[in-house]
């Protein structure tokens, strides 16, 4: 028989309100977005490799390849599959675009300092190495927290806040 241990409730921070808040946040939907990014990163990278060994056209430029058409393609799969938004507004693209932003440059901007003291005595390569696999994963973390409360969380409430404004007026 399995015994069922009740947590009490220990306030904001504490016992099953943070689990059921965890439980919230990583869901159905950190699983779709999850693979969104799977995809989106193959084919960020099938681009970027494109533009490098095929065309010939530098580093920078076929990484910004990478960015600018994985952002585009990013946006649509988790409008319309990760998060179900229904319509497309100029405000929610911007409240993207300026997630991604965001998300960058706080996820790598910690990256580094923190793999530089974690491992000092590595060398320096090694350090970058692991600073960019800590800034992907800061990333993946934020990105999904800002486009599912922030991003694309405001469109819900709007079209909300819409219809209760329909159903109310005379």
């Amino acid at each position: 028989m399995k015994k069922v241990y009740n947590i009490p409730d220990e306030g904001k921070f504490g016992g099953n309100n943070l689990k059921n808040k965890l439980l919230k946040i990583f869901d159905k939907t950190f699983l779709k977005f999850i693979v969104v990014g799977i995809i989106n990163t193959l084919f960020g990278m099938a681009i970027m490799f494109y533009c490098y060994n095929i065309l010939d056209l530098g580093h920078w430029f076929s990484s910004a390849m990478n960015y600018l058409f994985g952002g585009i393609l990013s946006y649509f799969l988790n409008k319309k599959y990760t998060f179900e938004v229904k319509k497309t507004s100029q405000k929610a693209i911007i409240r993207f675009a300026i997630n991604l932003t965001v998300c960058y440059l706080i996820a790598y901007g910690v990256a580094q300092p923190l793999a530089l003291y974690l491992f000092q005595g590595a060398g320096e390569k090694l350090q970058g190495n692991i600073a960019l696999g800590i800034g992907m994963g800061l990333y993946v973390l934020l990105n999904y927290v800002g486009q599912r409360f922030w991003a694309f969380k405001q469109d819900e409430a709007i079209e909300s806040d819409k219809e209760i404004i329909e159903k109310n007026t005379f």
